[in-house]
């Protein structure tokens, strides 16, 4: 086990770590921000975690919708996660130049719809539909080797916002479409994945509902920390 001891960690940030099984003790932590995939945290004796899922779910009643394997609930999480990315790119539009604006080191709002671009892609129509169609290139995928710049990804392209916000909704009606049509015997059934080595490479074995998951989640979380970072740049601004 590795032991820090006595360290000043002050403004430290631990990006993509594992920190599972960490134990901080006798530590000093004030404005402290922890934002990731969080189980089990118990702080000063107290497991934590229920009272955050609680907190999370009260603030976005979409949490629920994604968690259900109902085809009803889940057609209603789509459309409500398209109606809050349309409004969201609506108060962008109000600030031309902000969608290339960036926080923290955290993806622009532009870099974030490329994202989920690739994300319907891969997890929606290769895991969900079994298409083994080449990527949309203007997507933007995982930034490692093989994967990157992969199956027709084209890392030199800069397109318009305007490109990047039809080709989302485009997708956005592809899958509400399928959710409106979709049956629990469907989802149940193991992902049709293409066999090859595209990405993503661990979606073998999941089920179509678990897939979707990842689709419905992502598109939930991303959107979650664009409205925080466009908080921050227009707080910044002021």
């Amino acid at each position: 086990m590795r032991r820090i001891v006595d360290e000043d960690l002050r403004g430290a940030e631990f990006r993509e770590c594992d920190l599972s099984g960490a134990r901080l003790v006798g530590v000093v932590m004030q404005g402290a921000v922890i934002d990731g995939l969080v189980s089990d945290l118990v702080v000063n004796g107290v497991d934590v975690t229920g009272f955050v899922e609680a907190e999370l779910d009260r603030r976005y009643p979409v949490r629920p919708l994604i968690r259900s394997d109902g085809p009803a609930d889940l057609l209603r999480a789509a459309r409500s996660l398209h109606a809050e990315w349309s409004a969201t790119i609506e108060r962008i539009r109000r600030t031309p130049g902000v969608e290339r604006r960036g926080v923290n080191g955290e993806w622009t709002a532009a870099q974030t719809l490329r994202h989920l671009i690739f994300v319907h892609d891969s997890w929606f129509r290769r895991c969900c539909l079994g298409a083994a169609e080449r990527f949309t290139p203007i997507g933007m995928g995982p930034d490692v080797e093989p994967y990157r710049g992969a199956n027709g990804l084209d890392l030199e392209l800069d397109p318009a916002f305007d490109e990047i916000v039809g080709v989302r909704a485009a997708q956005a009606a592809e899958l509400e479409a399928w959710l409106d049509d979709v049956t629990s015997e469907r989802l149940a059934v193991p992902a049709p994945v293409p066999a090859d080595d595209v990405w993503p490479p661990y979606a073998r074995g999941r089920s179509v509902r678990q897939c979707l998951g990842t689709v419905l989640t992502e598109t939930f979380e991303h959107h979650r920390y664009c409205v925080r970072d466009l908080g921050l740049i227009e707080a910044d601004d002021r």
